[in-house]
């Protein structure tokens, strides 16, 4: 089968067309490609299928075979294979999620391929209960949690995936280790994807992120818009002005308004190949 190795700023999946043939038993897929010694290496696959309710549909699934909701970085790279495999045309695709159906803006390089896209995200989801976490309450932000003893202080926002933002210098962490403890803590019944964020100055921001079923990834798109909304409720970033998110990878761009969350990032193919399944 053929597969497509693509990134957004480094949030690399193996992307597979399903739009007229069947991936057999994706999960199993994802655990035997994602390793980068013994496979063809990824944060996860991400299979292009089609869709009743929109012009595609995204399914993806984590490094350990976990299906996800949603992928910020990866909806742009399937309305970039959408389109450059001409089951979309113009400048915008309609795609369907496990978290609702994202509307997507393109960018078009010389060659009519897509470079870039801005992604409508949807609003932020802030009631505790829906994250899904042990917090009640409307909002969570800036409360404390105790993680493997210490005290941290943590706005929760999802955005199609669960999102903890801590404000605390990314730099110095041993996030391996820290990632673990907060994605397994008690908090949160079905794990969390955590970031912890640097305000650099007025709606700019740095950013590493643990996955839940990856690890550290070099970017994460709901995480970069979690990381903006949470800079916007504890007042170190402007609502509706548009907020530089650094991520090891590179930057996205994310403009946070009183409807919805919007997105803006690159979409790169890296090369192509055929794997037996």
């Amino acid at each position: 089968m053929k597969f497509y190795k693509m990134h957004g700023i480094g949030n690399d999946y193996i992307y597979f067309d399903c739009m007229k043939e069947e991936l057999p038993d994706p999960e199993a897929v994802a655990i035997r490609l994602s390793d980068r010694h013994f496979g063809i290496g990824g944060d996860g696959i991400i299979l292009l299928c089609p869709s009743k309710i929109a012009d595609c549909k995204m399914r993806m699934f984590n490094a350990d075979g976990s299906e996800g909701k949603m992928c910020g970085n990866g909806v742009r790279c399937v309305g970039k294979l959408a389109h450059d495999l001409g089951y979309v045309n113009g400048n915008t695709c309609r795609i369907e999620t496990l978290s609702g159906i994202k509307t997507l803006e393109f960018t078009l390089d010389g060659a009519g391929k897509v470079a870039s896209a801005k992604v409508d995200m949807g609003a932020a989801i802030l009631d505790g209960e829906k994250i899904p976490s042990t917090f009640k309450g409307s909002k969570v932000v800036n409360a404390p949690l105790t993680v493997d003893g210490e005290e941290y202080k943590v706005t929760l926002v999802s955005m199609g995936n669960p999102h903890c933002v801590v404000f605390r210098d990314p730099d110095n962490l041993n996030l391996e280790e820290l990632g673990k403890k907060f994605e397994n803590s008690p908090a949160f019944p079905e794990r969390i994807n955590t970031e912890f964020v640097k305000v650099i100055k007025r709606n700019e921001l740095k950013m590493r992120v643990w996955e839940r079923g990856s690890g550290e990834t070099l970017a994460c798109g709901t995480g970069a818009c979690a990381s903006a909304v949470a800079a916007v409720l504890n007042g170190f970033c402007d609502k509706g002005e548009e907020i530089t998110v650094h991520l090891l990878g590179g930057d996205l761009k994310i403009l946070y308004t009183d409807e919805t969350v919007y997105m803006t990032g690159g979409a790169t193919l890296v090369f192509t190949g055929e794997i037996n399944l």
